[in-house]
């Protein structure tokens, strides 16, 4: 699905065809769920000048993490880290009315850090990689609605993907230090709302949760979307995060009812998370026996002989009209070790065809996991099929 190359350089993942398969399957369902709820999906750059990152204060506390700085034209560049000040600047190229509010950006953008070399690990740790990020600019009292939102879309996507409360995800509310102004913004009234108005949304929703203390972001408190890894440790895996920074900073207002400047509240959420650690938690969790929605090949054809060939083809093509990911398996090998070959990568559908199906128009379906093989007619196949990859079974 995926391999390194130290040519290319240390945490920096290159997507193998299969790989590319279950990552575009989840990039097309994350932007469609988030244009369904809401967002407005955008596009923004991979580098910026670096008096953005200085402007948003990311730069002194992410200082380290960060790629060092590419001279151009005599100023200072960097690879995105984050991509909330890019919105932030979004947001700014015109005046905005509270009718607009809030206004949710979304976008499935590229982020670069440098993660300690024996930090990092597969797809859960890496230089390179995408995060549906997005970032909700409201009024004050629109934000606890916003949160529940937020994690209504959360726990509507986890559901979706397989993923159970408590077995394979929790939450963990994470708060600031009042007493660490080094890594902390200074506003213990802001803090103390913040942090109360997360744990409230959490209590009211009787989500189980832990309370972490010196793991907020410095703009403000989180809730976290905590999964064991391969190695049994602790990952966040989404985050939802209330700033009250980040409106100060880049003068985030909304035009109100009076005709006057109202500072805005900021939620940075996301939700799936990095792309490349959902995949490698979904790995683990399936054992790459994937949902037929996510499978890189959902379904392969094996003719008994080449006397079938032709319309092992037809068949092949046609679940391939019917955009079904399908391989044509027609190797001088006995069908045994082609079968077992389809088995070892986990296919969710082995179809055999040998002269009575050429006669019947039809197939016969060996579902991943059974013994047992079922006959049908193409076109029923192909419609049961489909309604699965659009239910997400």
């Amino acid at each position: 699905m995926f391999t390194f190359s130290d040519v290319v350089g240390k945490g920096l993942p290159m997507w193998t065809p299969k790989g590319a398969t279950i990552r575009r399957e989840i990039e097309r369902w994350v932007v469609n769920e988030e244009l369904k709820d809401g967002y407005l999906h955008v596009y923004t750059p991979d580098i910026a000048n670096l008096a953005l990152y200085k402007k948003s204060g990311h730069y002194p506390y992410y200082k380290d993490s960060m790629y060092a700085p590419i001279v151009i034209d005599e100023d200072e560049y960097m690879l995105r880290p984050m991509t909330c000040p890019h919105h932030f600047e979004l947001f700014l190229s015109r005046p905005r009315s509270y009718k607009e509010s809030p206004v949710r950006f979304a976008e499935l953008a590229k982020q670069y850090r440098y993660e300690q070399s024996g930090e990092l690990m597969g797809l859960l740790r890496v230089r390179s990689f995408c995060l549906a990020d997005a970032h909700i600019i409201a009024r004050k009292d629109q934000v606890k609605s916003e949160i529940n939102r937020v994690l209504n879309l959360i726990e509507k996507m986890v559901h979706t993907l397989g993923l159970k409360p408590k077995d394979d995800y929790w939450y963990r509310l994470s708060l600031g230090d009042r007493a660490d102004e080094k890594k902390y913004f200074k506003d213990d009234a802001a803090w103390d709302h913040a942090e109360k108005l997360l744990r409230d949304v959490l209590i009211e929703r009787k989500a189980k949760f832990a309370e972490s203390p010196n793991e907020a972001a410095f703009y403000g408190p989180k809730i976290d979307i905590q999964m064991k890894n391969a190695n049994g440790k602790e990952d966040t895996a989404f985050t939802v995060q209330y700033d009250f920074v980040m409106p100060k900073r880049f003068e985030l207002n909304f035009i109100n009812e009076k005709g006057t400047l109202e500072q805005a509240v900021v939620i940075h959420r996301s939700s799936v998370g990095a792309i490349e650690r959902l995949i490698a938690f979904l790995i683990e969790k399936y054992k790459g026996a994937f949902p037929i929605w996510l499978a890189p090949v959902q379904a392969v054809v094996l003719p008994i002989s080449d006397k079938q060939a032709n319309y092992a083809k037809k068949v092949a093509d046609q679940l391939k009209e019917a955009n079904i990911r399908v391989e044509l398996d027609s190797r001088n090998e006995p069908l045994n070790a082609r079968v077992r070959d389809a088995q070892m990568q986990k296919v969710p559908y082995i179809l055999v065809v040998g002269d009575r199906e050429v006669q019947s128009d039809s197939v016969s379906i060996r579902s991943r996991g059974q013994k047992e093989s079922v006959s049908k007619p193409l076109p029923e196949f192909i419609s049961a099929l489909l309604t699965d990859i659009i239910a997400k079974l």
